[in-house]
């Protein structure tokens, strides 16, 4: 005799296998290495320091329209 299948189960099954196989192609695809993104976060802060560094002190110069 056969065995009794559940094909709610067996939908659900390979429902959740196809979702997990996509999501795998999808980290390969799209998804970037440790070093990758500590890569970035290193360029990103070496560009702030510079522009912070080439930044004008404002505060002292203010212009003053009443000096003539």
């Amino acid at each position: 005799m056969a065995d009794i299948v559940n094909l709610r189960r067996f939908r659900k099954a390979r429902k959740r296998a196809d979702a997990d196989a996509a999501a795998d192609e999808n980290r390969r695809r799209h998804g970037r290495t440790k070093s990758e993104k500590q890569r970035d976060a290193l360029e990103a802060d070496q560009s702030r320091r510079h522009l912070d560094g080439a930044r004008l002190d404002q505060s002292d110069k203010s212009p003053d329209k009443s000096e003539d």
